[in-house]
């Protein structure tokens, strides 16, 4: 629910916090910090109406560091996807094939929507976890399912549904630079500055690649829980968090934690244990390789932002013993209060 003039007000101000004013309001956040430093934290980031409660690095990190979100970078396209459709560039429930000449002879690809690529439910090959194929590859992927018929989480799908943005784009007389278009369209009226976002071909991964500080992941997280703050429609955005039959857990590239709720590996700290948070709260989530983790908690008005080092040890299978579950419970503990 879109929150009122007094919240945006309040949330412009408390990314602005002073150091003196975060450590007073951060003495119940220590357990959370904690947690999170000893699983190789850098960043801890608490958003409350867009007021600073608690803010603090360690590892690594700092206020001005961008950091990488790795598979964090996601969500992304889901709020990419509703600024598509309120601009009138695209439906999610269109055919791929619409925009994709190449998958209309094939019958099982041609009933591919937007939708089912970015809710993981499309079939197309999954690709390398931190190596995303080219656009152009992606598109070319043989499906590894038949549509709909199973969850399959990887890069390939969100370099496919760049390929389709860029062909939107060049349909509508845009320059075809997905990247520019993002910037362009989503992060700087929301004055957020990405550092550094890894491309192919010159074109953006979409899947991972993005690197933000905390806070610029902050405000943008901010005006997701918001509803989209004027720059993406309410009712457009909610389908982000949609969940399918196939993993009730995932939306259009957020993670939801609710029961039923697959998650991308064994060891990604995400699972069906991490959806025990459900029964306290409502939580979306992005979520990346590492833990890199940027939570939204719309009963509690609530943004987190948390990042950390060692996304190639996470990769390798070391996942620091973090759980979602138990992080949450700590947050919650305290902002549930």
């Amino acid at each position: 629910m879109p929150l009122s003039r007094r919240h945006l007000i309040a949330g412009s101000a408390g990314l602005l916090a002073t150091p003196s004013v975060v450590r007073a309001r951060s003495a119940d956040w220590q357990a959370v910090q904690a947690y999170s430093n000893a699983r190789r934290g850098a960043s801890l980031l608490v958003l409350r109406d867009g007021e600073t409660l608690h803010e603090s690095y360690s590892g690594g990190g700092g206020v001005d560091r961008a950091w990488e979100l790795a598979s964090g970078t996601k969500s992304f396209c889901g709020v990419l996807a509703a600024a598509l459709v309120q601009d009138g560039l695209l439906s999610l429930d269109e055919a791929c094939a619409e925009t994709l000449a190449e998958w209309r002879a094939d019958a099982a690809r041609s009933t591919i929507t937007i939708r089912d690529l970015l809710t993981l439910t499309s079939g197309v090959g999954s690709g390398q976890i931190g190596r995303p194929p080219p656009y152009a590859e992606a598109v070319a992927l043989p499906l590894t399912a038949a549509p709909r018929t199973r969850f399959i989480y990887g890069p390939a799908p969100f370099q496919v549904f760049g390929e389709i943005v860029r062909r939107k784009l060049v349909a509508a007389n845009q320059p075809d630079d997905v990247l520019a278009f993002i910037k362009a369209r989503i992060l700087t009226p929301l004055g957020v500055e990405a550092g550094y976002w890894r491309t192919s071909a010159g074109q953006p991964h979409l899947p991972s690649g993005a690197h933000l500080t905390a806070r610029n992941w902050a405000r943008f997280g901010q005006t997701v829980l918001e509803g989209g703050r004027g720059v993406v429609d309410p009712a457009t955005l909610a389908a982000n968090f949609e969940g399918t039959a196939l993993n009730p857990g995932y939306g259009l590239s957020w993670w939801l934690l609710r029961p039923g709720l697959i998650g991308p590996g064994r060891r990604s700290g995400l699972g069906e244990e991490g959806a025990s948070v459900a029964a306290r709260a409502d939580v979306r989530m992005a979520a990346g390789a590492g833990n890199q983790r940027l939570y939204l908690i719309p009963e509690h008005r609530a943004v987190v932002v948390r990042q950390a080092s060692g996304i190639g040890r996470a990769l390798r299978g070391d996942d620091a013993g973090w759980s979602d579950a138990d992080f949450m419970t700590r947050v919650l503990d305290v902002i549930g209060a």
